[in-house]
């Protein structure tokens, strides 16, 4: 996959309603490093912040059945979203079902290109 593509991926992962504010910051750091000697630095944050928050299905499925997901979901949406999870679970899908964490998926199966 190429730099330019995986720039695209990674504002999808900015993009996300879901994707947290830290997480933009350092994905903007590095589309702004690709091409300089500060690129591979700034992967490395990225990749760091990507592997703290792109969230397991599991872990989606444990915090929308809680009472912080109800609150941030709301009682019919965190329903909604344990029934996705649970049927994308059982199609096999090991990670959040939300843009930014699939997304966010791409790039840290992409680790090696992001670093070279």
């Amino acid at each position: 996959m190429t730099k330019e593509e995986l720039k695209v991926i990674a504002q999808n992962v900015a993009d996300a309603s879901s994707c947290f504010g830290g997480l933009k910051d350092l994905i903007a750091a590095w589309q702004k490093a690709v091409g300089t000697p500060d690129e591979k630095a700034a992967a490395e944050k990225m990749l760091a912040g990507l592997k703290e928050c792109v969230t397991p299905i599991d872990g989606l499925i444990a915090f929308a059945q809680s009472p912080e997901g109800e609150q941030v979901f709301g009682k019919e949406g965190a329903a909604g979203t344990v029934k996705a999870a649970q049927e994308a679970k059982a199609k096999g899908e090991d990670t959040c079902i939300c843009p930014a964490c699939q997304n966010g998926k791409i790039l840290l199966a992409h680790e090696k290109e992001l670093l070279a």
